[in-house]
């Protein structure tokens, strides 16, 4: 027998998925294998509110940077002052931004579209960032085709990464929703 799930039940279940798949990053992981897109994907497309849509993906990966700060200690906490840093939380925001695609139109064959596109909007934006950051690549064409290059072996796990969150969490939401009728409407 389902019992009745209260009004609020939906965000706080697509907050609740959010924050725990974010936290999951500081379980081991191959570099790049993380949740970031996925949960940023997953917001837009659920949240019927933009702005909460937008700000649990950032709110929760927010929380999981500081949990991994707590957990590695000084050389984490240089990374919150790195213009790579600010760069990652673009990229959560443009991929919600990406998301909203997907509003009333999930199915496995978008979701793995959206995760691949998100994915290549994450390799083009970071790497470009740490070519104009890193004083080690030239600021020319050669050294933005290094810094791409570069990225090459990290993209495979932000793939990887993308793909595995975005099944969890889509298709863990679908499953979910089957079970309880309150969280039957497409964005919540």
């Amino acid at each position: 027998m389902n019992r009745p799930v209260a009004p609020s039940a939906g965000p706080l279940t697509l907050a609740a998925l959010i924050f725990i798949a974010a936290l999951s990053r500081v379980l081991p992981h191959p570099p790049n294998f993380s949740p970031i897109e996925a949960v940023a994907l997953f917001g837009g497309a659920y949240f019927a509110k933009r702005h909460w849509a937008l700000l649990v993906p950032l709110a929760a990966m927010f929380a999981s940077d500081l949990a991994l700060g707590l957990v590695n200690g000084g050389i984490y906490w240089d990374y919150f002052a790195s213009a790579g840093y600010l760069l990652v939380y673009v990229c959560i925001a443009l991929s919600t931004v990406l998301g909203f695609g997907l509003r009333g139109k999930v199915s496995g064959g978008r979701v793995l579209g959206y995760s691949l596109a998100g994915s290549m909007l994450f390799f083009v934006v970071t790497n470009f960032g740490a070519w104009l950051s890193d004083p080690t690549y030239p600021k020319t064409a050669a050294g933005l085709l290094a810094a791409y290059v570069a990225g090459i072996p990290f993209f495979q796990w932000t793939v990887l990464g993308t793909l595995f969150y975005a099944a969890l969490l889509f298709g863990g939401f679908e499953l979910l929703r089957r079970r309880v009728p309150a969280l039957q409407a497409q964005t919540v």
